[in-house]
């Protein structure tokens, strides 16, 4: 592992079941459950892992904020609101940047990117 990179997170939730389901349908992140019972997960990539955790509030505005790369971005959007996210910046707003933001059903707030070159392909 290279020194400097991001290597975990933990993710607000209320409602841990339908967040990992969220997090799993929408951009293919496995799910695992540790020892003590806790839903951990890692991305796509299996690069970046992380925890769900409950009694902490979600991150609903935008301070810092984590991108999730996405082969598609409309198609990301589509997954988001069909699994009970909510679109709160649509695509285009950071032309010529292929991004959105979306809040998902813990209430934090992260963004979703498209590499422009897949854009062209």
């Amino acid at each position: 592992m290279a020194h400097g990179k991001i290597c975990y997170l933990e993710l607000p939730a209320t409602d841990v079941q339908r967040s990992s389901e969220f997090y799993a349908a929408v951009f293919g992140w496995n799910m695992r459950r540790r020892g003590n019972g806790a839903v951990a997960f890692d991305d796509a990539t299996g690069q970046v892992s992380g925890a769900f955790v409950v009694g902490r509030p979600p991150s609903p505005q935008v301070g810092l904020l984590v991108y999730i790369m996405v082969d598609s971005a409309a198609s990301a959007v589509a997954a988001v609101t069909a699994h009970g996210g909510e679109i709160v910046q649509p695509i285009g707003v950071d032309a010529p940047e292929i991004t959105a933001r979306f809040r998902d059903p813990g209430g934090n707030v992260l963004g979703i990117y498209q590499e422009p070159a897949a854009a062209r392909a």
